[in-house]
């Protein structure tokens, strides 16, 4: 598929799927939050679980998941992305992954029951995937039709109100970017030299979107006092200190869910 054709978010992946993971990986930062929401995913998925995985990227998850017994079908609207993901999950004995836009999700459920396939036992988003979607209300019918009556749901989105950027931006000199998650409408973004739009869901958005089909379980906050991934290259640096936060967020994540770099959002199928 011609990235041009893309959309404008699936476009920008695309164009930096080749330096994501080393762009990303090497954060501690980021390693601390992807963490916290394994520990997550592992509590609400026990061995054996069937999940789809929407917005996987490159695999890193699903691969994680995979070596601790879990079966994960990745799905991103990033080809580019994809293709990285089917060469690193190669032996882990994974369904394909496949291209798949979370806006394609009902079409997706069409198609498995069409082939009579059975439903997931489980559905998860990382790291915002969920942001560079415009309207969520498509999102609850679909999941309610792949997911088992019972089964969770983990979202991790973009934390609306998250003081860790407002002070991290304005340290750098940007006020803009510091108050940007405030707005209520699309946000202007960049990545791999194109520019697309996001939104930053409010809780309310999330639980509207998603009822009657799931009940919400819990909300946590993932990088409280942990700071996004504006802070590094510094952050890194400072191991001990990022440490400290980390054992902090342990604490926080649930009364200071609101306050997270990202929240996680976890529900189940009514």
């Amino acid at each position: 598929m011609d990235s041009v054709a893309l959309p404008l978010a699936a476009a920008a992946f695309d164009a930096t799927a080749t330096v994501f993971d080393e762009r990303f990986g090497a954060w501690r930062s980021v390693a601390a939050q992807r963490a916290a929401v394994r520990r997550a995913l592992l509590a609400a998925f026990p061995i054996g679980s069937r999940l789809l995985e929407i917005g996987g990227g490159t695999g890193e998850d699903a691969r994680w998941l995979a070596l601790r017994g879990r079966e994960v079908l990745v799905t991103d609207a990033s080809p580019a992305m994809i293709s990285i993901a089917a060469e690193k999950l190669t032996g882990c004995a994974l369904p394909s992954p496949r291209v798949l836009a979370a806006e394609r999700l009902g079409a997706f459920a069409d198609e498995r029951e069409s082939a009579a396939a059975p439903p997931f036992d489980g559905a998860f988003s990382n790291f915002a995937a969920l942001n560079c979607v415009t309207d969520l209300r498509c999102t609850g019918p679909a999941l309610a039709r792949l997911v088992r009556r019972g089964g969770r749901v983990l979202l991790v989105l973009f934390g609306a109100c998250a003081p860790g950027e407002v002070v991290t931006q304005l340290a750098r000199g940007d006020a803009r970017a510091a108050f940007r998650r405030f707005a209520r409408g699309p946000v202007a973004a960049r990545l791999g030299a194109r520019d697309f739009t996001i939104r930053y869901h409010r809780s309310r958005d999330v639980e509207t979107a998603l009822a009657p089909w799931f009940r919400l379980v819990s909300r946590r906050g993932i990088g409280v006092f942990v700071p996004p991934s504006a802070a590094e290259p510094w952050i890194s640096a400072h191991a001990r200190l990022l440490s400290t936060l980390a054992m902090l967020d342990r604490l926080a994540s649930r009364p200071l869910a609101a306050f997270g770099d990202h929240v996680l959002y976890e529900l189940v199928r009514t």
